[in-house]
């Protein structure tokens, strides 16, 4: 039976631009597999890895304008965004070399042997090693950040393991043009065509997690799509970590101190972060705890203003656009709800922003209302409007885990008056990184940052984002008792490559 063609689709009219490839089959995505797990050692040397790591960012933002015309024809994210999302990509897998470089990462600790110590401790050797071939499947809406050279990849790398990445069928020509220019980069530094291997298709990506080589799983996407692979990662005769980012919700909190003093700054603000990108960022803010009362009503004209001057958009196929539609009609359907700007369809291929609102005792106990305790992928946001804090308290107890949860407080709540820390405490069992006074939409590539969260905003305690992310495809070994000449030489006494280190109980830089 022959494979389905993959076809290049302009998400502005749902027609189809261009046949790309073809979807891949069993075998070939054996091939690729194997091709990679048999280049592993091609990225042994950490002084190759960075250059080629550092190379494939210069030759992505050398192809800039054509990676960026690409992009924008299957994904209608439009140049603006793309060029900063490809700018960060590009820093990001720098930063990945740096890293690299340093050696940190190798987490190298040694002890020699202390038979005074009860119980006596031998020498012991311990550091990190990569797992292998590592898959990772692309996100629709970072086709640059989240997609063949996105975090994953980048971070797989630079812990030395081939990767294999699935296509997302958003934006399958671009993943080809940024597949060709990895393995241009790595030609460049003598590693083979297979360290980055690309395949299509949704067969492939369960072939893909299936395959015995596949040593781990790097996945954004949605919960129903994340849990499968997950289940099929967890079932397989030897099981294997898989990194998933599946949904959230990004709770806000607002309290009515900080409602009274800037009504009309958090509406605007709120109206900027939900509507970002047409609403399709994995951290849009999707409930928002409000105060009833004179300051909630302020904030919500504002919201409403702002929102109602916000132009229909494009989202990035028509699959998401249905599903965006139903969505927010299944939602509005519910009693008790009302949408003071409703969100929907705002053409033949566009759709228009808004939020619903509804009273915080309809979420406070199981009901048809838990519907909106789930992300609605889109510009629309639900505004709860809460009589107390008791009632605030009791929404946020039934929230599922989050990558983010926000809290706006006034001046004084911030000086360490009234419940900031509190509402803090709230929150941070919700969410892998806690705002104040800001909005989630954003993840800066930093050495703090994280990007994850309970269940079901992802189904590890890793990040995606951030330099700790090369910590997802490592695993430590210890070797005891062995001769010096044999070791590696991460682990020699006379630390030959000058990396960081804990010898004997002293931290060494």
């Amino acid at each position: 039976m022959a494979a389905a063609p993959v076809w290049s689709v302009d998400p502005r009219t749902g027609k189809q631009r261009e046949q790309v490839a073809v979807e891949a089959t069993a075998q070939e995505v054996d091939a690729a597999v194997r091709a990679a797990h048999a280049v592993r050692g091609a990225l042994a040397d950490r002084t190759v890895r960075a250059a080629f790591l550092r190379g494939a960012a210069d030759r992505l933002q050398a192809a800039k304008d054509h990676l960026v015309e690409a992009a924008d024809a299957e994904t209608a994210l439009g140049p603006v965004r793309l060029t900063g999302e490809l700018a960060r990509t590009c820093y990001q897998l720098r930063a990945f070399a740096d890293i690299v470089d340093e050696g940190a990462f190798l987490d190298v600790v040694i002890n020699h042997p202390d038979d005074t110590a009860t119980p006596p401790i031998p020498d012991l050797r311990r550091y990190k090693v990569s797992l292998g071939v590592v898959a990772v499947y692309s996100a629709s809406n970072f086709p640059f950040a989240f997609s063949v050279a996105g975090g994953d990849t980048a971070s797989a790398l630079a812990a030395g393991c081939p990767v294999v990445v699935k296509a997302h069928p958003d934006h399958p020509a671009l993943s080809e043009l940024v597949a060709k220019v990895l393995r241009t980069a790595a030609a460049e530094h003598g590693i083979p065509a297979g360290v980055v291997g690309l395949v299509h298709g949704f067969e492939a990506g369960i072939e893909l997690i299936r395959h015995p080589l596949v040593t781990a799983a790097g996945f954004t996407g949605s919960v129903r799509g994340g849990r499968a692979l997950f289940d099929a990662a967890a079932g397989r005769p030897v099981p294997i970590p898989f990194h998933g980012e599946l949904g959230s919700l990004n709770p806000v909190v607002i309290t009515e101190a900080a409602a009274a003093e800037r009504a009309e700054a958090i509406g605007t603000g709120l109206a900027g972060s939900m509507t970002l990108g047409v609403g399709q960022f994995c951290v849009k803010p999707g409930l928002v705890l409000a105060p009833s009362g004179a300051a909630g009503d302020r904030l919500l004209k504002t919201l409403t203003d702002a929102v109602s001057d916000t132009e229909a958009g494009v989202l990035l196929d028509h699959r998401m656009r249905d599903n965006f539609i139903a969505g927010v009609a299944e939602r509005t359907g519910l009693p008790d709800v009302e949408s003071p700007v409703t969100p929907g369809a705002g053409g033949e291929h566009t759709v228009s922003a808004g939020f619903l609102t509804v009273a915080a005792e309809k979420l406070t106990a199981e009901s048809a209302h838990d519907l909106l305790l789930e992300e609605c992928f889109g510009p629309v946001t639900v505004i709860v409007r809460y009589d107390d804090d008791a009632q605030a308290q009791a929404v946020l107890s039934r929230l599922p885990g989050n990558l983010t949860a926000t809290v706006h407080l006034s001046a004084e709540e911030t000086a360490g008056e009234g419940r900031g820390a509190e509402i803090l405490a709230e929150l941070t069992p919700l969410a892998g990184r806690v705002l104040v006074n800001g909005w989630p939409t954003g993840v800066a590539v930093a050495p703090a940052q994280h990007h994850g969260g309970p269940y079901p905003a992802t189904t590890s305690t890793s990040t995606s984002v951030g330099g700790t992310a090369i910590e997802r495809w490592l695993r430590p070994v210890a070797y005891q008792g062995a001769p010096e000449a044999l070791l590696p030489a991460e682990l020699r006494d006379d630390n030959p490559l000058g990396l960081p280190r804990r010898f004997n109980g002293t931290l060494e830089r």
